[in-house]
């Protein structure tokens, strides 16, 4: 089937694109344990990064999964296959000249690292929100962590499922050590010192 599929190249270029923005695109990856805080985080760096006029987008592992990953469940050949589409949702965000925050919690290091190998080099920026397990249990927002526990949800990350820590990520942000606001702001001065923005 796909051999006859031809990719049809595009008149406008990234480069024209980013040029426009005024601002380079990538992907900031934000991986952790549920209750770590990725959706916060990435909500409170898009806020400033938008408060400073760039362009950028946040994807929400619960937000897809109503609508793009609606039909994937949690086993672990749906977890691969949805970070797979994040992924390549991803690098049409960086292709357009936007930047992307990604908060999923996206469990394995080698699904990881097969999106990272999608994007050129300095365009994959994983920040892991470390938290322990402890505090994100005590956290446990939706509940999911005292289902979990009950036997009422299988193959959840932290309790029946590994979560394998990033190995050497660009950022390690401890949202048990630093609230929201100083965490968020050691993201956009990295980024800055990077000339990324």
């Amino acid at each position: 089937m796909t051999e006859h599929i031809v990719w049809h190249p595009t008149v406008i270029s990234k480069e024209d694109r980013r040029l426009l923005n005024g601002h380079k695109s990538f992907v900031l990856w934000f991986t952790g344990l549920s209750g770590s805080g990725k959706s916060t985080l990435a909500n409170e760096v898009d806020r400033k990064l938008h408060a400073l006029g760039v362009r950028s987008y946040v994807l929400d592992g619960d937000n897809i999964r109503h609508g793009l990953n609606r039909g994937l469940g949690f086993s672990k050949e749906d977890r691969i296959e949805n970070i797979r589409r994040i992924g390549e949702v991803s690098k049409l965000f960086v292709d357009s000249g936007q930047i992307v925050l990604t908060a999923f919690i996206s469990p394995f290091r080698e699904d990881r690292e097969r999106v990272r190998a999608l994007f050129e080099p300095g365009e994959f920026i994983e920040v892991w929100v470390q938290c322990p397990l402890e505090v994100c249990e005590k956290r446990d927002v939706k509940g999911l962590y005292r289902k979990a526990r009950k036997g009422e949800i299988r193959e959840f990350t932290g309790i029946s499922s590994p979560y394998e820590t990033p190995l050497s990520p660009e950022l390690v942000i401890d949202t048990s050590e630093s609230g929201v606001v100083d965490s968020a702001e050691r993201v956009i001065e990295y980024l800055q010192n990077r000339r990324l923005i």
